[in-house]
C-alpha cells in the first residue's frame, strides 16, 4: 500500500462523510506530517500490510494516477500486472485478489 496525498484534507475539499466519521486532517506540508496521517488510516482500518509513503511532490500518484484510490499489482519485474478502475466504485479487492492468483499461479 502506499499511501498517497490526503484525498479531502479539511483544508480543501472536506465531504460530509469525513466529518461524520471525525477523519479530519489538514493536507500535509512534511514528511513526517504525512506519515503521521497515514500511521493513522492504518490504525484505523486495521492494516496489516506494510505502508509506503508517497513524496510531497506526489510522484507515485502522478506516476500511476492513483487519486481517489486504485489497486496496481506490480510483477517482479515491475510492470504493471493489473489495474483497478478508480475509486472507489472501482475499489474492487476481489478482482485483485484474483489478479494475485492468476500471477502467481503462471509464476508458478
Amino acid at each position: 500500500m502506499i499511501y498517497i496525498r490526503e484525498a479531502h484534507p479539511t483544508d480543501e475539499w472536506l465531504v460530509e462523510s469525513n466529518e461524520h466519521d471525525n477523519v479530519l486532517y489538514a493536507q500535509p506540508t512534511t514528511l513526517a506530517e504525512r506519515t503521521e496521517v497515514a500511521s493513522a488510516c492504518a490504525l484505523r482500518l486495521d492494516l496489516t500490510t506494510p505502508i509506503l509513503i508517497d513524496d510531497l511532490e506526489n510522484s507515485t500518484d502522478r506516476k500511476y494516477y492513483a487519486l481517489p484510490d486504485r489497486l496496481y499489482l506490480v510483477g517482479r519485474d515491475g510492470r504493471i500486472v493489473y489495474r483497478g478502475m478508480p475509486g472507489p466504485f472501482g475499489f474492487i479487492v476481489a478482482e485483485l485478489e484474483q489478479a494475485i492468483e492468476r500471477y502467481l499461479a503462471e509464476a508458478g
